[in-house]
């Protein structure tokens, strides 16, 4: 229970910064992606969290921190080159809103505001529909 209820705040933070990101468009400042550069793999992170303490299972948490580091960290430092590469604004930005761990506050101005539209783009409720799959399989083995 207290597992599937972690899951939310990943799932929500997760719809958030999808209904800003625009991708190869323009550098997403907005929503919260003025706090953390890195929200949708902050959402997953705590996601991981919450299938790591529905599982119970200290295995899991372990392969979790594994997949996490071994999947995010080489697709991080790609975004980042390619971030870099593509928007001069880039630097000053990573420079004040930090990777992973979320600032206390904004950082500037917004410049767009969230689209249920870029939502359904980026296909977002996927991670919800495989939260609940993945929440169903735990609750079959916890009453088998």
């Amino acid at each position: 229970m207290v597992g599937g209820l972690l899951l939310l705040p990943g799932l929500v933070l997760r719809g958030f910064a999808s209904g800003h990101v625009q991708k190869d468009k323009e550098l997403t400042t907005s929503g919260p992606y003025a706090y953390t550069r890195n929200p949708l793999y902050l959402g997953s992170l705590i996601m991981g969290g919450g299938f790591a303490v529905a599982g119970r299972s200290w295995w899991i948490v372990a392969v979790m921190l594994a997949m996490f580091a071994a999947i995010y960290i080489p697709v991080v430092a790609g975004e980042e080159r390619y971030l870099r590469n593509t928007f001069p604004d880039y630097d000053d930005y990573a420079r004040r809103v930090p990777r992973m761990l979320p600032r206390l506050t904004p950082f500037k101005a917004q410049r767009s505001a969230y689209s249920p539209a870029r939502y359904w783009k980026h296909r977002e409720y996927q991670a919800a529909l495989g939260c609940a799959a993945v929440l169903g399989i735990l609750v079959i083995k916890l009453v088998w």
